[in-house]
């Protein structure tokens, strides 16, 4: 199965970085969130990406054309400017970037790339999510529910504490950051089926709204739970978090 990657978006909310750059190649320990993302899937065997690029999509394809001889150990001769690889520290990745368009929306987005699909399932996720979710264990799900579209449903805990207070001013009970009142998210993290594209009506259409909502209403949408990690990289202050985890040695999405 292929690995779809959004990685179009402005990222206005990290703006502090993509002003630079796109937000899927902000660092986590050195490395593009991009690559992290990459990793978890690659983990589970998945090697085959098609990354859907947009804006600065320049800086994601030149990461890409020169990843090879970045990471591999090499004698130069000056001489002649011939290269000898010495030890190869790349991965065993087959990366397709595609041009889906400055102002497309994630919808049409994915329908951009249908031909690179062809009638065939296909993982799909955010550029900028991470997660310790067992990717296989989501497919199984997703394959045994018979649906077209599965997504990774998590269950966030408030960024605050939650005070329940009497009226007299007392406080009966304090949660530090419980869960929300039963609410699930959109944790990205997709298993498709290719009819998901016969869903999707264009450029101008996003993802998780007008087709979402009509595979709904058909009752061909799958909610895989997810207990574990999962967090996105919305904020600088979500970077940072983030970047504390790597550098503490817990971050809990590196299961390579």
């Amino acid at each position: 199965m292929k690995v779809v990657i959004l990685a179009g978006g402005f990222g206005t909310r990290l703006s502090e970085a993509t002003a630079i750059i796109p937000k899927p190649m902000v660092e986590i320990g050195g490395k593009p969130v991009l690559w992290h993302i990459m990793k978890i899937y690659s983990s589970y065997g998945f090697n085959d990406f098609i990354i859907c690029c947009g804006y600065k999509q320049y800086v994601i394809k030149e990461y890409f054309a020169n990843y090879f001889r970045h990471n591999c150990d090499m004698t130069v001769n000056l001489e002649d400017n011939s290269v000898n690889i010495l030890d190869n520290h790349s991965e065993r990745w087959k990366v397709t970037m595609i041009d889906t368009g400055i102002n497309t929306l994630t919808g049409g987005r994915v329908k951009r790339i249908q031909k690179y699909i062809g009638n065939n399932s296909f993982l799909l996720t955010y550029g900028d999510g991470l997660s310790d979710v067992n990717i296989l264990k989501s497919i199984e799900e997703h394959k045994k529910s018979g649906k077209i579209l599965s997504l990774l449903a998590y269950q966030p805990s408030g960024r605050l504490g939650v005070l329940e207070i009497e009226e007299d001013g007392i406080v009966r009970t304090f949660l530090e950051k419980p869960k929300e009142s039963g609410s699930w998210i959109n944790g990205g993290f997709f298993v498709c089926e290719p009819k998901l594209f016969d869903y999707i009506n264009g450029d101008n259409e996003m993802l998780e709204y007008e087709p979402m909502q009509r595979i709904i209403q058909e009752k061909q949408l799958y909610a895989y739970k997810h207990y574990g990690f999962w967090k996105p990289m919305d904020t600088l202050r979500d970077n940072n978090e983030l970047n504390e985890l790597w550098n503490s040695g817990k971050a809990p999405w590196k299961i390579w």
